[in-house]
């Protein structure tokens, strides 16, 4: 098996054992960097990939056979369920937006550390940031973004633990009257795996 492929199952038992990835030992970043094949600035894409569903991987660099579905894993000791995916990626790499929209809320939480809330252009549909180490430069409320636009960079901020830095990456159906912090959790896993393939 791989090293990815290790990192992988270390991550889904942490989720399921533990909660969030916040517990067990942690890979150094030479071996995040060596299992995600990002070992190199010309190994990185410059460009995002995109999945079936249209969205645009959110971290430069990560293939959609690199996620595992951690949107029904267990938190707070079991008293609730993720309800997102936490994509793992070394430090600094870059979080474009999985879609059009326009950033509607920036600001930091104790459990989501520095977060962005980027809505659909037709407001039916909410992407959540979090985690993030940084904003990208210029990034604004209001600022309308293009799918695949810099959000900002990978990080452990909030509840991460400082050894596993991810994206965590939320998916929420939104209704017209809903808030930033509202709307009904969609599983991303499927939008972001779906292979063009398949089209």
């Amino acid at each position: 098996m791989s090293l990815w492929g290790v990192l992988l199952l270390s991550v889904a038992a942490a989720a399921s054992m533990f909660g969030p990835v916040e517990d067990g030992p942690a890979p150094s970043p030479a071996e995040l960097d060596a299992a995600l094949g990002t070992a190199g600035s010309k190994n990185i894409p410059e460009m995002p990939t995109f999945s079936a569903s249209g969205l645009a991987m959110p971290v430069i660099g990560v293939r959609a056979a690199q996620i595992v579905d951690t949107f029904r894993a267990p938190r707070a000791g079991g008293a609730r369920v993720h309800n997102a995916l936490d994509i793992m990626a070394p430090r600094g790499s870059l979080v474009v937006a999985a879609a059009d929209g326009t950033v509607v809320r920036l600001h930091y939480s104790g459990a989501g550390g520095i977060t962005a809330y980027v809505r659909s252009l037709d407001g039916r549909w909410m992407y959540y940031y979090a985690h993030l180490d940084s904003y990208a430069p210029g990034l604004a409320v209001g600022q309308r973004l293009d799918r695949g636009d810099p959000i900002g960079r990978v990080g452990s901020t909030g509840n991460a633990h400082p050894n596993w830095p991810h994206l965590h990456f939320a998916v929420h159906r939104m209704r017209a009257s809903d808030r930033w912090y509202q709307g009904a959790p969609v599983n991303p896993y499927p939008l972001l795996a779906a292979s063009r393939a398949r089209r």
